[in-house]
């Protein structure tokens, strides 16, 4: 059996034997993305490897101050004129999730796929998948462990933003004994744990509130109270002068009403597609009902895009659910 150890070995191997890399992440990348991508970048820039990194999708203006956050490129704004041999891809659950990037990818090109949602299916050369990690920091976290670099606040503060985020800023159920005592080694070398808590988790701008306040008016349940859901339209988005990174969080309010089972954000992206965003109190496995619609996720938090008009999505989602009673 290929244990967790033989893969982070397998890993390393694949970060010694190659010289030129490109680190991607899923598309609209979140914290545990962004601060993966940049945490790889340090590591192969201690290595004294060459190395891009590249997304579909911006960076979250409030994930700026990590480590070369701002030489990520947005392949949307500035696609590379180049094709990569070697890949190393971090918390993407499924190749999908790369999103356009893939056409930078060499047809024979190998890939290092490193992740921690159950749903990933192995699709690299190499795979460090650790299902029961918080976040792909976490295991980045034991990756760089096994090199001869020296722990600086730049990268500590990457890792442990990844685990910030992911966990809810160590709420969710997440929140490992292991993840307390990696936070602890990170702040060790001198991370300023309150102000990413602040920056990360506090802080919010005008337009997020305002999206917020216009996803609440559109608050339904269903007769047993056990589903919510709120929904967002292109045309809210400009109302607003809200961002998709405006959008984080949003999910968890109908999720939080007591009583309800499963909360849902419908997304409008156009006439003829809607992003689904689901999250579970406990009890429904919501990354299986991700998996139906080709999405995918954690059991407690997952999403997926699926085709067609709201008003029918809405109700083929809800009919999924129902099937969890």
């Amino acid at each position: 059996m290929h244990t967790y150890e033989q893969a982070l070995q397998d890993g390393k191997k694949f970060l010694l034997e190659h010289d030129d890399y490109l680190v991607v992440s899923h598309v609209q990348p979140d914290g545990d993305a962004v601060s993966s991508t940049v945490t790889v970048g340090w590591l192969l820039s201690c290595l004294g490897k060459t190395f891009t990194m590249i997304n579909e999708g911006e960076i979250p203006q409030r994930m700026h101050f990590l480590w070369e956050a701002g030489k990520i490129v947005n392949m949307t704004e500035q696609p590379p004129e180049r094709k990569y041999k070697a890949i190393i891809c971090v918390d993407c659950a499924d190749f999908s999730r790369v999103g356009l990037t893939r056409h930078y990818f060499e047809e024979d090109a190998v890939i290092l796929n490193i992740d921690h949602h159950p749903t990933n299916d192995a699709y690299g050369t190499v795979n460090i998948i650790k299902p029961d990690a918080a976040a792909t920091a976490e295991i980045l976290f034991d990756f760089l462990n096994l090199f001869p670099v020296n722990w600086n606040k730049d990268v500590a503060t990457a890792v442990y933003t990844g685990l910030l985020t992911d966990t809810g800023g160590f709420r969710y159920s997440n929140t490992s004994p292991n993840v307390m005592t990696t936070a602890s080694k990170l702040l060790e070398h001198g991370v300023d744990g309150p102000y990413l808590a602040q920056i990360l988790l506090e802080q919010v701008t005008l337009p997020q509130v305002r999206i917020l306040n216009q996803a609440l008016s559109t608050l339904q349940m269903t007769g047993d109270g056990k589903i919510a859901w709120v929904v967002i339209t292109p045309e809210d988005m400009i109302a607003c002068d809200a961002a998709n990174e405006d959008l984080e969080g949003v999910v968890n309010y109908p999720r939080n009403i007591q009583g309800v089972e499963v909360g849902i954000f419908f997304k409008v992206i156009n006439d003829n597609a809607v992003k689904v965003s689901l999250r579970s109190a406990g009890k429904v496995d919501v990354a299986s009902l991700a998996q139906n619609f080709g999405g995918g996720g954690h059991v407690l938090a997952a999403g997926c895009r699926v085709e067609g008009k709201l008003e029918d999505i809405v109700a083929l989602v809800l009919k999924q659910v129902n099937t969890q009673w």
